[in-house]
């Protein structure tokens, strides 16, 4: 949206300053307000949709292009009451071919179905007005009017439909490989239980029962037979010592990981990261994320819920700083440190951009208030911090434990 927009506010400031002179010598003929007012109308919603186009919201683009839309009609509306019928000395009235340009923000503001109407109204109305302003009325001039107007316009419409229709399914596809790339990872970390389970089972319980079943069969069942050799008491002992212990140490381990049997549905540390990485790297692959690992870092469990929560808070503090923190005439450095610790994770977004008032952060920013710090408020053992300064960067910090303290 944000392309779009601003390729179409520059274009129109493009058609605006190339018609300045035929603007000006049609002018001659008509009231001296009609030429600047029907010239602000058509293109002065263009440099505004340009403008917000660089950091606004989708909503306000919309909403800008669909004024521009509108206002373009209403240059056509008044232009049949300010000029006399027949006085302009030109082929076309300058109106007539920026029907287009009014085309490309109606297609960028509504939907299908009232861009169409657009077109239709918008065709009829060019016509009408270069019929009645230019040409000699019939009805097959007023017929190759709309048509021809009509054409071109619609070929703009079908361009942004087109345009506005990949970027919905590119949406849609990254939103399917977020979801796929979590159930891979939660699939990845239960494999891996499966596995360490399976090992342990091998390892340790059937080499415990073995060595019990080895013991017994040694050992025998009833007294020894005269003149036979005496069994040694301290070598039983010792095997039964050995096998108590072996399998004391087999129970210990069982209790260890019973926890992450119940609970399939949780993330390692490996996998965690992945994920993290991946929710950062659809917004912007360009963003250096490093990790780092205390000892301990084989313990951290994290459910599928709570990585889904980070990697939103993350992902938004990213997109905040590619809205924002731009500086002309540098580029923004922007980092992400994961770092994992028995139990608990930290993420640190860090860019070196323009920065910003805490404290004057109103708080309808949603951006931070809420996709940033309420969501890490309200997950159980997260907490989230925005440091910033005008000129310094911003610091957004993301912890998490899982023990609930962070």
């Amino acid at each position: 949206m944000r392309r779009l927009g601003m390729s179409m506010g520059l274009g129109g400031v493009i058609m605006g300053l190339v018609t300045i002179p035929e603007i000006i010598e049609q002018g001659h003929g008509a009231p001296g307000w009609w030429s600047p007012v029907a010239a602000l109308l058509t293109f002065g919603g263009f440099p505004i949709l340009a403008a917000v186009s660089a950091r606004a919201r989708p909503a306000v683009i919309r909403a800008v292009s669909g004024l521009t839309a509108v206002s373009f009609l209403v240059a056509l509306a008044i232009t049949p009451l300010a000029v006399q019928p027949h006085t302009l000395d030109a082929s076309s009235v300058w109106l007539y071919r920026m029907l287009p340009l009014g085309m490309l923000a109606a297609a960028l503001a509504w939907r299908l179905l009232w861009s169409v109407v657009y077109l239709l109204v918008g065709s009829t109305a060019v016509a009408c007005v270069n019929v009645y302003l230019v040409e000699q009325f019939s009805a097959m001039s007023a017929l190759s009017g709309l048509l021809r107007a009509s054409g071109l316009a619609s070929l703009f419409l079908w361009c942004v439909t087109c345009a506005r229709g990949a970027g919905a399914r590119v949406d849609r596809e990254s939103a399917i490989a977020g979801r796929r790339a979590a159930a891979t990872a939660a699939s990845t970390a239960r494999d891996h239980e499966r596995a360490r389970f399976a090992a342990l089972i091998h390892d340790a319980v059937l080499s415990t029962l073995l060595d019990a079943s080895r013991g017994a069969e040694d050992t025998p069942a009833g007294p020894p037979p005269v003149g036979g050799p005496k069994p040694c008491p301290g070598k039983a002992a010792g095997e039964i010592s050995v096998l108590r212990r072996q399998a004391q140490s087999t129970l210990d381990q069982l209790d260890e990981i019973r926890v992450d049997v119940r609970e399939p549905d949780v993330l390692d540390a490996r996998s965690a990261v992945i994920f993290l990485r991946s929710a950062v790297h659809e917004i912007n692959p360009g963003i250096r994320f490093a990790t780092r690992t205390w000892p301990g870092f084989d313990d951290l469990r994290m459910p599928v819920a709570v990585a889904g929560t980070l990697a939103a808070a993350l992902g938004e503090a990213v997109r905040n700083s590619l809205r924002h923190a731009a500086i002309p005439g540098r580029p923004v450095h922007r980092t992400v440190t994961c770092t994992i610790s028995a139990g608990s994770i930290r993420l640190v977004f860090n860019d070196d951009g323009a920065g910003f008032d805490v404290e004057q952060v109103s708080a309808d920013r949603l951006g931070i208030s809420v996709s940033i710090l309420g969501r890490m408020r309200q997950l159980a053992g997260g907490a989230g911090f925005v440091e910033s300064q005008p000129g310094e960067g911003t610091t957004v910090t993301l912890v998490w434990g899982g023990d609930g303290s962070a």
